[in-house]
């Protein structure tokens, strides 16, 4: 494996990756259909904490026209109900060495040329991944396939570059020929996200739900003491890494108090809002992501 100064300790991506890959592959066993996303979220993150890891990011868990960004309110009743199609996208981090994976699991097999078509995009972008190879060959890869499959790629959803500490980083990684020839560079870490739909439209756009929130340091100029103490505690619980509004439920009573505190960060900028992505004609989407390491002549995969 290539030394890489894209991160902080190989052997902790290593074992990051790692555990979100059996993380997935949990997910995948207990992922039933009539079963409440919220229990299924709380299963997952239990996996994850238990074998000593954070987050990267709060599991997303998005249904069948929702690519991304879905991670269930603390009294959700939404249920993942039979035919539909759902995405599970799991990051695990050890200090700030972090990675990215996701499945797309679809167990009445209503949709399995969608999913299987994305799976094997997945794959194919994959082998073209070593250094000196341009970004959009890579989404060239998966843009040939999904037409032979008669589906077609999101083209604002793509994988993107990883550092120390930062999820979305560097480069992005299109699911087609964007022109962009920017080159791998060996010891980079990179997610390959593929993302296709049988909808008409191939881009998403932002939903009304937000439980998704990334804060900056500090306090800015709030002066309200609830709102101090819930920043200060998203501080010190969370970094800058993304957390859930159900976490903070968790942590504190009072729901209006929560809300209005995050209403304060937001007016002070110190708080960035990830809403629910949705495909914009409705269509159906398949999401498939593995971690890479950049090798000379090939990569290491790391979920």
């Amino acid at each position: 494996m290539a030394h890489s100064k894209y991160v902080e300790d190989i052997d902790a991506i290593v074992e990051a990756g790692k555990a979100s890959r059996e993380a997935l592959d949990y997910a995948r066993a207990r992922a039933k259909e009539d079963m409440k996303l919220i229990d299924l979220s709380r299963e997952i993150e239990r996996f994850i904490t238990d074998r000593g890891f954070a987050f990267a990011f709060p599991v997303n868990l998005s249904i069948n026209d929702e690519a991304a960004h879905y991670t269930p309110k603390a009294d959700d009743d939404k249920m993942f109900r039979v035919g539909d199609v759902l995405k599970i996208d799991i990051g695990a981090r050890k200090n700030d060495n972090l990675v990215d994976c996701a499945i797309t699991v679809d167990p009445s097999n209503k949709h399995a040329k969608l999913v299987e078509a994305c799976d094997f995009a997945l794959e194919a972008a994959i082998s073209k991944v070593k250094a000196g190879v341009e970004l959009r060959d890579i989404g060239k890869t998966v843009e040939e396939i999904s037409k032979e499959r008669r589906v077609i790629p999101i083209r604002n959803l793509g994988g993107h570059g990883i550092v120390a500490g930062e999820l979305h980083a560097d480069i992005f990684i299109p699911n087609f020929d964007n022109g962009d020839a920017t080159r791998l560079q060996e010891g980079q870490v990179i997610a390959v996200e593929v993302f296709i739909t049988d909808g008409k439209d191939g881009y998403v756009k932002e939903g009304k739900d937000v439980e998704i929130f990334r804060k900056f340091g500090g306090y800015g100029q709030i002066r309200n003491s609830d709102s101090r103490k819930i920043a200060d505690f998203i501080d010190r619980n969370y970094g800058t890494y993304p957390f859930a509004l159900r976490w903070l439920m968790e942590g504190f009573e009072s729901e209006f108090k929560v809300r209005a505190a995050l209403n304060d960060m937001m007016r002070n900028e110190l708080l960035e809002s990830y809403p629910i992505l949705i495909e914009k004609s409705g269509g159906m989407v398949a999401q498939s992501e593995k971690t890479l390491i950049v090798e000379k002549d090939s990569c290491t995969v790391l979920t």
